[in-house]
């Protein structure tokens, strides 16, 4: 999360399952300029806007959406400077008519969230399937960057609780980590 709030000035946040919305709190500590936090969770979004309030992040720059991730992806138009994308391991929610199974569905979800990245962005994929390899070959293209140990928490020393990279475009101007 501190990443996220060290990446976020001056630019818009896209946060993709964004459970409470924890990254989004800390990307408008760091100055984003706005943001949309996706969710297909009600709960989730109830808590989301909860955990903005408690904060002292104003809802109306930082908008909330109901929708399937990937479903929002290829309709949304919009560009962001800073994507975060923490998919479930598996999810089989009724308003998806295929089920999502982060192995098998991480690189077209990488490449949709990209369409939506501005040219010196940065993408942060994180996940927590504790088996979960990244395809690299077919992110060949990109920078990627693996950020597992910079985001470690100093409890988890000796175990692996996520795994996290940062993706950029090939030739993109460096980020600051």
């Amino acid at each position: 999360r501190r990443l996220i709030q060290d990446l976020a000035g001056g630019r818009r946040f896209l946060n993709l399952f964004c459970y409470t919305a924890s990254a989004t709190v800390y990307a408008a500590k760091g100055g984003a300029v706005g943001s949309i936090s996706v969710d297909s969770s009600r709960r989730y979004l109830a808590w989301a806007k909860k955990n903005l309030l408690a904060n002292g992040v104003d809802p109306d720059d930082h908008e909330l959406v109901r929708a399937d991730c990937l479903k929002w992806l290829r309709s949304e138009t919009g560009r962001y400077g800073l994507i975060f994308v923490d998919p479930p391991t598996f999810s089989n929610s009724k308003d998806r008519t295929r089920v999502f199974e982060v192995q098998r569905d991480h690189v077209e979800l990488i490449h949709l969230a990209l369409k939506h990245l501005e040219p010196n962005g940065a993408l942060i994929f994180s996940t927590n399937y504790r088996k979960f390899k990244l395809d690299e070959a077919s992110l060949s293209r990109l920078k990627v960057e693996s950020l597992t140990e910079a985001t470690r928490p100093p409890d988890f020393a000796h175990r692996r609780p996520h795994q996290c990279w940062k993706i950029a475009f090939a030739g993109a101007r460096a980020t600051r980590v």
